[in-house]
């Protein structure tokens, strides 16, 4: 949606390039810019603020290819040119109605960016700002036949700790602006699910249910779990003489206590044991966890426990426990 205001504002100049700049030439600048004037990086700087407010207002309309056409197309039309907004003295149909009219669409309005925060702690806060915790650029938009105009969606993505994922929680957006936006985190989100907020992106610009928010979830690496579905999986070592012999062991959950687990005489590496109901937990379903055993061979041996050790394999038979595997290699 075109803006009266852009007869006055040289988006150009004011990123510092070229009318014939190339989306990734914009795009590098715009980083470069956004860094040294980000609020974050210069508190209670109030003309760094602004000096941000401005350029992030520049990029959301020339890195959008039909919002850039709209904005060289009216520039062109030189500064002199003014139009009276509906309803006020000066004419009717308006500054909307002309640009409307003119590109074949009348809604949109212009980028909004957000800074995601969880927790109070900024997520990668200029490492991340472009790809985990910063909103990218609008999309969508569109006229129903003779009905008012739906606004534009926001595309966003931002970055979860694995507790957050699993469990779910309410996490707060927040714009450039300051206003800040509650989503509810569902439980059991995965890496590379995308939420809609429905109503939460740009408001219509003549009356219409406002834009989306489709917001997709990067989810951090824990370093005791992983997913596996709705089951939650653990790598749980076991000494030789505990999967020899048999034992009970303790076993971590996620968010609460350790569970105890009967570790069965001659139980192998990689054998699966399970816990019911101590997986992710959705409204369409509860996974369990599971222990992948993993037995832990001792890096160091007195000379007496070697020679332990060799009794005892003198005790064993006489097999290969290779054999199989060799014998189906071959055929």
């Amino acid at each position: 949606m075109a803006s009266q205001d852009w007869f006055d504002k040289d988006f150009y100049k004011v990123l510092g390039v070229s009318k014939d700049v190339s989306d990734a030439d914009l795009k590098k600048t715009y980083r470069k810019l956004a860094r040294k004037y980000h609020p974050d990086s210069n508190p209670g700087d109030a003309a760094a603020e602004a000096k941000f407010k401005e350029i992030s207002e520049a990029h959301s309309v020339l890195a959008d290819p039909e919002q850039r056409k709209e904005y060289d197309a009216v520039r062109a039309m030189g500064s002199g040119a003014r139009f009276t907004a509906p309803g006020s003295a000066g004419g009717a149909g308006g500054f909307e109605d002309v640009f409307g009219g003119m590109f074949g669409q009348g809604g949109g309005g212009r980028g909004q960016s957000y800074t995601f925060q969880q927790g109070g702690d900024y997520d990668d806060l200029l490492g991340g700002l472009f790809g985990g915790g910063r909103f990218g650029q609008p999309t969508g938009g569109y006229r129903g036949a003779g009905g008012p105009t739906k606004g534009r969606d926001v595309t966003a993505s931002t970055t979860l700790d694995f507790v957050t994922a699993t469990k779910g929680d309410q996490i707060t957006l927040q714009t450039a602006e300051g206003k800040p936006i509650t989503v509810r985190i569902p439980a059991g989100v995965a890496d590379g699910q995308k939420i809609r907020l429905r109503g939460k992106g740009q408001p219509s610009p003549d009356g219409g249910e406002p834009g989306d928010i489709v917001l997709t979830v990067t989810v951090r690496k824990h370093p005791v779990f992983e997913r596996d579905g709705l089951n939650l999986r653990v790598t749980v070592p076991v000494t030789f003489t505990e999967a020899a012999l048999g034992a009970t062991i303790q076993v971590p959950t996620l968010g609460g206590g350790p569970v105890k687990l009967r570790v069965a005489p001659g139980t192998p590496s990689g054998r699966v044991l399970r816990v019911k109901g101590r997986g992710v937990e959705t409204p369409k379903g509860t996974g369990d966890l599971l222990a992948v055993v993993q037995v832990a061979v001792p890096s160091h041996l007195s000379k007496e426990a070697e020679a332990k050790l060799e009794e005892f394999a003198a005790l064993l038979p006489d097999e290969n426990p290779r054999d199989d595997l060799l014998a189906k290699a071959k055929g």
